[in-house]
């Protein structure tokens, strides 16, 4: 069934077009997401199906009495409610006492625990937060979600993601989380230039299918180029005037001519400025820091080496960005020290950006630190540094306020760049910024020659950029070697290895039986275990062989990567237990 469709909608912007007659249509099921640059029009395009906003022109066609729910950027939220009652507030009188449960359990799952706390008293996202809460307890035939997995642990991201699946309404979002997009979407928008091109994939299809359509795009551009040259010459050629050719031939060149295409990139260049890093960078020694009675951070030490690529994870409050702003000299640690080296040279992307003037125009903000940049291409004005940043000589002139939230966000990364940071402290520097711009950043990351820090909640860019995780758990900082997916495994093979000693001593206090032999359940497993170890290890060979076939597949790599380790902890565990089984099955036949 057809929910939505959309056609020949338009909307700009003053001079600048967001939409240029953009169609698409929502069947039940779809789960849709909405990609592109920062400033293309994403989130325009969700507040004018959810009614937000009003287009220029083009139709909306909408299934008879659809419920649509709405997640905005920035929620609007009454302030003054609780948590619980704003998130209720929604809810029907005949459903609050079915919904109470279920509304404590999201909330409860998005981190949300004081379900008394009033909304003006919370942080900006907790408020983000509650605001999911309020769409998510309700059911809608279309849900909306702009940007739902910013300001949310990984934790929070990994249980967004299973309702989602699960959610049985259609599903349009905007997100830049690429496992998320990987694992919930089964259609992609993309909006580029004012037009969508839509793909029924998820994201890494998407990547291929995008690939296909811009090399059969460029094709087709020089075979355009190739007849003009052709009916130029033609009409150029002989002694006959242009009057006298085919005019058919003539009108055709004028159509090859006005049939023009924009193969330009909107992509981000990002070149590695930076200064010299001597030996000594960061030294944090016993470093401690609580709040009243709560510790957040206890005798922490690390060295920080030169070509350090640390991830930092860990609930949301548990100190993450709080010992960045340590290492920044922002706070004071209760006890131990900090000690920067006299070469580092501080690159800090924090959450939020510095203040900006609104009235101030980009090249002017640039401006104030520098109008000629020195870049591994040569020295650069700020106009044409900032149109490598994607601010095209229109966007330059403008005011700071007109610009959308991501294109402030890089902005900011851009004028922290070109400070020629020697040492990059990045926290959560993937919100608001697009994947294309994401995509740089990491390349830009893999060339950096000096250390990096990163708090941040993206699964995908953590595998592509730690080398190292520190994970915040329970009051201590506990490292772990690899990126996000190996903290995963490595933390799995830890808490397997700390139920094993339970097992042992259920098994070792189990009451003594007056004659050894076989428990029920025990036989039945003795019986079947050699076809389930033959079944576990028929399994890993297959998932070697999809490892194989899909070597070029980073995303598809890692889940199988996972799946076989969990394959092979699984087949340890079968061989533990047929140890067990067997010498248990000779004990009792030596006393027959």
């Amino acid at each position: 069934m057809v929910l939505l469709t959309v056609d020949k909608l338009s909307k700009s912007y003053t001079d600048k077009t967001l939409l240029d007659e953009t169609g698409f249509s929502i069947e039940s099921g779809d789960k849709v997401a909405i990609i592109g640059i920062n400033g293309t029009g994403k989130s325009t395009l969700l507040k004018i199906i959810a009614e937000k906003e009003h287009c220029d022109s083009g139709t909306m066609m909408k299934a008879s009495a659809l419920s649509i729910g709405y997640l905005p950027q920035n929620p609007d939220l009454n302030e003054e409610n609780t948590v619980l009652s704003e998130v209720m507030a929604g809810v029907s009188a005949e459903l609050k006492d079915a919904k109470q449960y279920e509304c404590k359990s999201i909330l409860t799952k998005l981190g949300i625990t004081d379900f008394d706390a009033v909304v003006k008293t919370l942080s900006g996202g907790q408020q983000k937060r509650v605001a999911l809460a309020c769409v998510l307890i309700r059911d809608f035939d279309l849900l909306i979600l702009d940007e739902p997995t910013n300001h949310i642990d990984s934790d929070m991201v990994t249980w967004l993601e299973d309702f989602l699946k699960k959610y049985r309404g259609a599903l349009l979002m905007v997100t830049h989380d690429r496992y998320f997009l990987n694992r919930v979407t089964n259609k992609i928008l993309e909006l580029d230039k004012g037009k969508l091109y839509s793909y029924t994939c998820n994201y890494t299809a998407f990547l291929e299918q995008k690939s296909q359509r811009e090399s059969i795009v460029v094709a087709n551009e020089r075979k355009r180029q190739s007849l003009i040259k052709k009916e130029v010459e033609w009409i150029l050629q002989g002694p006959c005037g242009r009057g006298t050719k085919s005019q058919y031939r003539i009108d055709r060149l004028e159509k090859l001519k006005s049939a023009k295409v924009d193969l330009s990139t909107t992509s981000v260049e990002l070149s590695s400025m930076q200064s010299r890093l001597g030996r000594k960078v960061i030294e944090i020694d016993n470093v401690s820091k609580s709040y009243g009675t709560r510790h957040l951070i206890k005798d922490f030490s690390y060295l920080l080496l030169r070509n350090d690529r640390i991830g930092i994870i860990g609930p949301n409050g548990t100190g993450k960005s709080t010992l960045l702003n340590m290492i920044m000299g922002e706070l004071t640690p209760d006890s131990g020290s900090i000690v920067l080296g006299q070469t580092v040279k501080v690159g800090y992307f924090s959450q939020t950006n510095e203040t900006m003037d609104p009235t101030k125009r980009p090249i002017e903000y640039i401006k104030d630190d520098s109008n000629a940049i020195e870049t591994p291409e040569g020295t650069l004005t700020a106009g044409q540094l900032l149109e490598k940043f994607l601010f095209t000589p229109d966007l330059q002139y403008t005011t700071i306020s007109r610009l959308s939230g991501g294109e402030k966000r890089r902005l900011y990364l851009m004028k922290i760049l070109i400070l020629a940071p020697n040492v990059l402290i990045l926290d959560e520097p993937t919100n608001d910024l697009d994947i294309e711009t994401l995509t740089i950043l990491e390349d830009y990351l893999e060339t950096f020659q000096g250390a990096v820090i990163m708090v941040s909640h993206d699964r995908y860019f953590l595998d592509k950029c730690a080398t190292s995780i520190f994970s915040f758990e329970d009051g201590t900082i506990k490292s772990y070697i690899g990126g996000y997916t190996d903290w995963t495994i490595q933390r799995q093979e830890t808490e397997l290895v700390q139920t094993k000693p339970l097992v042992a001593e259920k098994v070792q206090n189990r009451p003594k039986q007056d004659k050894l032999k076989f428990s029920f359940n025990e036989k039945r497993e003795f019986d079947v275990i050699d076809d389930q170890i033959a079944t576990v290890e028929d399994n890993i060979k297959q998932v070697d062989q999809e490892m194989s076939d899909y070597s070029s597949n980073y995303v598809l790599l890692q889940e199988l990567t996972i799946k076989k380790e969990q394959l092979e902890l699984q087949l340890e565990e079968k061989m533990d237990r047929w140890i067990y089984l067997n010498d248990l099955n000779d004990r009792i036949n030596a006393t027959i």
